[in-house]
């Protein structure tokens, strides 16, 4: 079944529409302060259909998502009572406390490693806005952690240019089905 490979032209495809960039920074932004999909799943693709383009999708990708962040801190500060509702039906509250418990413990350093990993940086930021973090290290912190990740997903598929498009279109639905699998199976442990 090649459900993996027709997602991945079809994305493939959009990296290259004229609004593209637009999206990119929508995105970024979004996932910053409140929207679940991060910006690396048209990072990737556009930095490696254009990848004289790369460095520019990364710092614009970089910018948008920390004034996603700066958002996501306005929020923690000012509307958090209205919020903590939503965390719960969504289940990030349980990560909402564990995001307050790092603060408490790391600050600065809190921030700049939600913003390399995987972690969900929403939850940061809007922890970060909690706790009234100190606001420009806050955003300094951000930055470094954002650009290095954004920059990192930039340059590795620019870098891997034709090469890694056609490793990634051969390899696309078995990457694409095992990591179904292991949500699947991470699901199961943790339930």
């Amino acid at each position: 079944m090649n459900l993996f490979t027709s997602l991945y032209d079809r994305v493939m495809s959009w990296a290259e529409h004229r609004h593209a960039s637009r999206y990119l920074a929508g995105l970024s932004f979004a996932e910053s302060s409140f929207f679940p999909i991060p910006p690396d799943v048209m990072l990737a693709p556009m930095s490696l259909a254009q990848p004289k383009k790369a460095w520019e999708f990364a710092a614009l990708t970089t910018a948008a998502s920390v004034l996603g962040g700066m958002l996501g801190y306005l929020i923690g500060l000012w509307a958090f009572d209205l919020i903590e509702p939503l965390l719960h039906d969504f289940g990030y509250y349980e990560k909402y406390q564990l995001a307050r418990d790092w603060f408490d413990h790391w600050g600065f350093w809190a921030v700049l490693l939600a913003g390399f990993s995987p972690i969900p940086y929403k939850v940061f930021t809007i922890s970060a806005g909690v706790i009234a973090m100190n606001f420009p290290l806050f955003v300094i912190a951000s930055l470094l952690g954002r650009g290095a990740r954004f920059f990192l997903v930039a340059g590795f598929m620019a870098w891997g240019g034709e090469r890694m498009d056609g490793l990634l279109r051969r390899y696309i639905d078995w990457i694409g089905w095992l990591t179904v699998l292991l949500a699947v199976v991470i699901l199961w442990l943790v339930r």
